[in-house]
């Protein structure tokens, strides 16, 4: 083949592709004509990895608050600096000598906030207790919460979110997310309904003053005592089929103590009350588990989970200042990273890890730079991508995009408060060709418009 006609060729594919990618522009501009989207605002941008272009993009650099898309610029900034195999532990030890099977001295657990940090985990805790010959603690039991500060809200955080589950209290001793799972089952004539509560723990109590099929026992419901700041689990109404509600404990911390030490009597350890104190330098090492930055990333992203996301911004504080760590630190490091993209942080609001605060403030533009520079490292990219939503099949786009191009093509992380309704991360169209997109819709109260509009997009963004 001449020159010539390479060079012919490669013009005709070259004018293809603009032709290619005007036409996805056209298209999607058209979407945003769309009447519902009259009385809000929308920020938009889809850029092409493969060609290393942008084909779309409409106030992408406008300033709009990003709910838990927030949770990628996290994510990848973790990626990036601490590494998939950055771990979360929670360490035990003691001060003082072992005589036979007494301990004379302080039993000590330190917090590393491992947001996953389970039964199971608090199980391998007690059996490294026992493994030690231990069956009398002579001191104290004690907690040490020195790897943060003492703030166990995010800035900005809403005072009337608690007590939900997706506001947790935040602490580098977590136990069980710091949740109870309560389940109510009705059962039959007009008798208190059936309630269970997981984990099992004196550390709450439950008032039952509901009813099964009785209209004259009003709304249903299932609350925390939170305005009295009690740990009193209360149910009220009409039980008319099964339901569940998770809660937050108030707080982490004593919460996690609790168990530990309920644990310990549970397995004949004879051990007294337990206190908040750091740890002195010469303790010995017992045991203590942890999880990976790969195993925290799945739930924070795929389940959209705040305390997962939280414990990934402290371990970014922490690797700026290792005790005591604050909000701060983590976005000093995320700062850093936005620096390291040619953006000046300054432009940007960054308040938390994992979307929930109002004062975070960031652009489309900024996104995808993010979403860009994940794509360039083969080793974050293929991390991210396993942990993010899959359209129609898993996560919290399991319900969404179930049929259709998008279906299986689409990988990306929502996000959604009041007002604002969010879709971020991947798409790979038909040609082949992967695709960075941004979509947030802010000032709009149908997230299902949103969540329809942003469909569409992702739609034609893979045909």
């Amino acid at each position: 083949m001449s020159r010539r006609i390479l060079c012919i060729t490669g013009l005709l594919f070259l004018l293809h592709a603009q032709t290619w990618a005007q036409a996805l522009g056209e298209r999607l501009e058209r979407l945003l004509d769309d009447p519902s989207l009259a009385d809000s605002e929308v920020g938009m941008m889809v850029y092409d990895l493969t060609e290393d272009t942008c084909v779309f993009r409409y106030q992408e650099k406008k300033l709009f608050r990003p709910a838990s898309v927030e949770k990628l610029v996290t994510a990848i900034t973790a990626l990036d600096v601490l590494g998939e195999k950055h771990l979360f532990p929670t360490v035990l030890c003691y001060a003082g000598r072992m005589d036979s099977t007494r301990l004379d001295g302080d039993l000590y657990v330190i917090g590393g906030f491992d947001s996953e940090f389970d039964e199971a985990d608090m199980g391998h805790l007690v059996d490294a207790v026992k493994d030690a010959g231990i069956r009398h603690i002579g001191g104290r039991l004690y907690g040490d919460l020195s790897m943060k500060d003492s703030l166990y809200w995010g800035e900005g955080w809403s005072w009337d979110d608690n007590p939900w589950y997706f506001q947790p209290y935040l602490s580098p001793l977590l136990y069980c997310k710091d949740c109870v799972k309560v389940t109510v089952r009705p059962v039959e004539g007009k008798a208190q309904p059936e309630v269970t509560c997981h984990p099992p723990s004196s550390f709450y109590t439950v008032t039952n003053e509901a009813r099964s099929h009785d209209p004259s026992a009003g709304e249903f419901g299932i609350t925390r005592d939170w305005l009295q700041n009690r740990n009193e689990i209360i149910v009220r109404g009409n039980c008319t089929s099964p339901r569940m509600e998770r809660l937050n404990m108030q707080t982490s911390q004593a919460f996690f103590m609790h168990a530990f030490r309920e644990k310990l009597l549970e397995a004949g350890i004879q051990v007294g009350d337990y206190a908040f104190r750091p740890s002195p330098e010469d303790t010995v090492l017992l045991g203590g588990c942890s999880h990976s930055l790969a195993d925290v990333l799945r739930p924070m992203l795929k389940r959209s989970d705040n305390l997962s996301a939280e414990a990934v911004f402290y371990h970014l504080a922490s690797r700026a200042n290792p005790r005591h760590a604050g909000s701060k630190d983590a976005v000093e490091v995320i700062e850093a990273m936005i620096r390291s993209f040619g953006f000046d942080p300054s432009r940007y609001r960054i308040a938390d890890g994992c979307g929930v605060s109002p004062y975070n403030y960031v652009s489309p533009e900024l996104l995808v730079a993010f979403l860009r520079h994940a794509y360039r490292h083969p080793g974050i990219y293929e991390m991210l991508c396993g942990a993010l939503p899959v359209a129609g099949k898993d996560g919290t786009l399991r319900h969404r995009m179930r049929t259709g191009e998008a279906c299986g093509n689409v990988r990306a992380k929502t996000g959604s408060m009041t007002g604002i309704c969010s879709l971020v991360g991947y798409a790979t169209a038909a040609s082949g060709h992967v695709f960075a997109f941004v979509i947030i819709n802010q000032n709009i109260l149908k997230p299902s418009v949103a969540r329809s509009f942003q469909d569409r997009v992702c739609r034609e963004i893979c045909k």
